[in-house]
């Protein structure tokens, strides 16, 4: 080859090169905002402080209220009441998700109310054990709970006080299921012991 094609070939892929990098999109200099997430409080924490309290805002926005006038109807009225149920649905629709994030059932120390004999809570380990043993049945709890969240959210758009209302029976159901399985599931056997009694009392009839 020629000096002088062999010139123009260096300068020919010089300028591929430049053009390859011009056309390379530039690095961002914005920092990722998601990435692994830390849990700040341990399961136990974040019930007492964020599910449990978000569950309050739909619990107490309908049901009956005693009185000294007698017992009356509660119900959300004003777009300011419905705003609130939908606080509440919010905080449960996303902080229930915050269960899949890895952390400690308890707090240093806390071993729930496990000791002596026949205790009616597991201690942090025993609940871990379950977790570890069907993590399926752990997400299913969870996304049991999300579920019903959502469709309070909708409910909440046709602010329909009846819907609401059987609504508040599909929450409480989620909540006990997941606490009769994994906190205290003694009193599970104990419900289920009374009412196949119940229905041999009433087989006897």
């Amino acid at each position: 080859m020629s000096k002088r094609r062999l010139v123009s070939a260096e300068l020919l892929w010089v300028g591929v090169l430049a053009v390859s990098a011009c056309s390379r999109p530039a690095p961002s200099s914005k920092p990722e905002l998601l990435g692994d997430m830390t849990a700040v409080v341990s399961v136990k924490e974040l019930m007492e402080s964020m599910i449990d309290p978000g569950s309050d805002y739909v619990f107490d926005a309908v049901g009956t209220e005693v009185t000294v006038n007698g017992v009356r109807g509660v119900a959300p009225k004003t777009d300011e009441d419905w705003a609130k149920v939908r606080i509440g649905a919010v905080t449960l629709a996303e902080g229930i998700y915050l269960l899949k994030v890895p952390r400690p059932l308890t707090p240093p120390g806390d071993v729930n109310v496990s000791a002596g004999p026949n205790p009616p809570e597991l201690s942090p380990t025993e609940i871990k054990a379950k977790i570890d043993t069907d993590p399926v049945l752990w997400n299913a709890k969870i996304e049991a709970l999300r579920n019903v969240a959502l469709e309070i959210l909708d409910i909440v758009k046709r602010k329909d006080a009846d819907e609401l209302f059987a609504a508040n029976g599909d929450l409480d159901q989620a909540c006990e299921g997941c606490h009769l399985e994994y906190w205290y599931p003694g009193e599970k056997e104990r419900r289920e012991r009374r009412r196949v009694a119940a229905v041999g009392q009433s087989n006897k009839k």
